[in-house]
């Protein structure tokens, strides 16, 4: 991995290091996250068959109402890179070794379960962008409309502010705290 790239780590190896109990049940899949991130070409995301992932993503289904809409998010405030767009449908974007799979009410991931049940975009669950300076962050997507649900929270980890993507699916900028 070259300077600078996505970093893949769990929470769980930031638990053993940075023990608390509040976050032991958690989690999630962070990367290193810097603005302005890199690009990354689709041959580093990408097998040769364009719409085939490699084995080294790690995939995502986040249901979306606007699929055109969460591309252009993804992918003008968070660095990703489209992969396939076939709004208003579907479409992926990836950045480093995650993928992202939007789905929106025309896909099959948004079809209605077996047991009724209708998979909906929102929740708590979501994808963990490790950043080095939260505050600044926090700003620029402020300054670019993006509305947080809440202010930063600083705990003994860390500090996190979480926002919603155009669907509402939550996404959580984190700085870990500066343990020495």
């Amino acid at each position: 991995m070259t300077e600078g790239s996505p970093k893949w780590t769990y929470l769980a190896e930031m638990e053993a290091t940075h023990p608390h109990p509040k976050y032991s049940y958690l989690l999630s899949t962070v990367i290193t996250f810097k603005a302005p991130p890199p690009q990354e070409s689709k041959e580093d995301t990408m097998s040769e068959t364009s719409t085939s992932p490699t084995a080294e993503l790690a995939s995502i289904r986040y249901i979306v109402t606007d699929v055109a809409e969460s591309f252009d998010f993804y992918t003008n405030h968070l660095g990703f890179t489209g992969l396939t767009n076939f709004a208003p449908a579907f479409a992926d974007v990836a950045r480093g070794s995650l993928r992202i799979l939007l789905s929106g009410p025309m896909s099959s991931g948004a079809r209605a379960l077996p047991d009724g049940r209708q998979p909906v975009p929102g929740g708590w669950n979501r994808i963990h962008l490790v950043v080095e300076d939260i505050a600044s962050e926090y700003a620029r997507l402020s300054a670019a409309g993006i509305s947080f649900r809440s202010e930063i929270i600083s705990g003994p980890v860390g500090s996190q502010a979480v926002f919603d993507d155009p669907s509402g699916n939550p996404i959580e900028l984190f700085q870990p705290a500066n343990h020495r």
